[in-house]
């Protein structure tokens, strides 16, 4: 059991991870940047939001996401992505069982980090995850006490999982082209995109870097 296919087809490109924002109306004009500069995925990253305001965010972001036919996934909270009939949910070591997200959510996109283990990877692709995170891959600013991966390890766990790999961790437009020639179908980004004085400028910088999903070529 997995995700409807033509959400599957979008675990290519940019994944856009949100920063954090108290401020919902920043935080929906700077996604709606990312969206414009080409973001195929965006993640709903909010750790310290309280429960009304991560709900209006991820509200907000689901609708602008929709607009822009793009998957909005949540974060670590499989609760909230099923309130806000999200896309799509992502699950942590310690965020519940990837079996469970699966029944929870037919159709939808489950993704696992699987940190720098490419058997966590088969595991996940086996109990129904969509995709899956390997990162560190470079020194993050986001977390920097973060277990670094080393980069062949994107397509070890490719291959052992069979399913779309996203690299994240300290990736930008200039090392992003060296994590997908290593094997990442997605990068996922916050700093390098959302601390960007150009928002949108700086997602394009890292999108057209993909090729376009339909036709193969890359971006104009």
């Amino acid at each position: 059991m997995s995700a409807d296919p033509a959400l599957a087809r979008r675990l290519k490109g940019l994944y856009a991870i949100t920063p954090e924002r108290e401020d919902t109306e920043r935080l929906a004009r700077e996604v709606e940047q990312a969206l414009e500069g080409g973001a195929a995925v965006v993640q709903y990253r909010a750790k310290h939001a309280d429960a009304a305001l991560a709900l209006e965010q991820a509200r907000r972001l689901r609708d602008l996401c929709r607009a822009f036919g793009a998957p909005l996934i949540v974060n670590d909270s499989l609760d909230l992505a099923l309130e806000i009939a999200a896309d799509g949910v992502h699950l942590g070591r310690d965020d519940g069982d990837v079996r469970a997200a699966r029944v929870a959510m037919p159709g939808r996109l489950i993704g696992v980090s699987c940190y720098d283990d490419p058997i966590r990877a088969r595991r996940a692709a086996e109990d129904g995850a969509d995709y899956i995170g390997i990162g560190s891959v470079f020194p993050s600013t986001t977390k920097p006490q973060a277990v670094r991966a080393a980069l062949d390890r994107l397509g070890d766990a490719r291959r052992a999982s069979a399913i779309p790999v996203a690299a994240i961790g300290g990736i930008t437009a200039a090392n992003a082209a060296v994590a997908i020639s290593s094997g990442a179908d997605m990068v996922a980004v916050i700093s390098a995109v959302f601390d960007a004085p150009d928002v949108r400028a700086a997602a394009r910088s890292i999108a057209v870097l993909f090729p376009l999903p339909e036709t193969g070529t890359p971006h104009a």
